[in-house]
């Protein structure tokens, strides 16, 4: 979804970004579908191009409702992303320049691996039978 807020003035982010947080903390995607219609009543008339953004990008950001064995908080979040692109920047840094594309991808694969590897013992960030069952519905 396209920053929402930069078609705000400064002075209303504040209230509105609060509004737009409880429509992904909604317990469920039809309740968040409603928060999402009343905020944009609320303000379709002053700030027509945040609203406009909103409903562009609404069906697409709640599509993490469709996991409901699963943390929402945990898929609705780009945090693991995050971190493991910082974790990629730390390393390549540390190397500065690659001789090749290749000796770049070992790192990242290497990394990868590791990162896998860890994750599969330590406790888990989703749970796998939620994922299994997941899985089998898909199927």
């Amino acid at each position: 979804m396209r920053n929402t807020l930069a078609h705000l003035p400064q002075k209303e982010k504040d209230i509105f970004a609060a509004q737009l947080k409880e429509i992904w903390q909604a317990p469920s995607a039809e309740f968040a579908r409603q928060r999402a219609r009343q905020l944009a009543e609320r303000y379709e008339k002053r700030f027509p191009k945040a609203i406009e953004i909103l409903e562009e990008g609404l069906e697409d950001s709640l599509a993490f409702y469709a996991f409901p064995e699963l943390d929402a908080r945990k898929i609705s979040s780009t945090n693991i992303l995050e971190r493991l692109n910082k974790e990629f920047r730390r390393r390549t840094n540390v190397v500065g320049i690659f001789p090749n594309r290749d000796s770049y991808l070992r790192l990242v694969t290497t990394y990868l691996m590791e990162y896998a590897g860890d994750w599969s013992i330590s406790r888990a960030y989703l749970n796998p039978k939620s994922i299994q069952t997941l899985l089998l519905n898909a199927a």
